[in-house]
């Protein structure tokens, strides 16, 4: 098969239905139950064939641990260990949201 000019291909994706486009993304990050990917500087395609649109994501990227950390956490820490908002927050995160760790660090200190 000869290799085909890219006006050529888009022309040819256009008379079947199927348009392509780029979008400038600076970063995307897609959330899971306890994960978050996270790329930078990526390269996004989006492709919309009979109606539907999806996307192409590609580049680097690194994946963290999500913690969920609830206000009724944070209110039962500042509470029990007499801290701010803001100890409560940093101590609970630390402990990745175990709430008797974070107690502990907060009292210990």
């Amino acid at each position: 098969m000869m290799p085909m000019n890219p006006k050529q291909m888009k022309k040819m994706m256009k008379q079947m239905g199927i348009e392509m486009d780029e979008i400038e993304a600076e970063e995307v990050i897609i959330v899971t139950k306890g994960e978050e990917w996270i790329f930078k500087n990526p390269s996004v395609v989006r492709i919309t064939a009979k109606g539907v649109e999806t996307f192409q994501i590609s580049g680097n990227y690194e994946v963290r641990e999500r913690i969920v950390i609830s206000e009724d956490d944070i209110k039962l820490i500042m509470e029990q260990a007499g801290v701010s908002e803001e100890e409560a927050r940093k101590a609970l995160e630390e402990a990745k949201g175990d709430i008797a760790e974070a107690l502990l660090k907060l009292t210990e200190e």
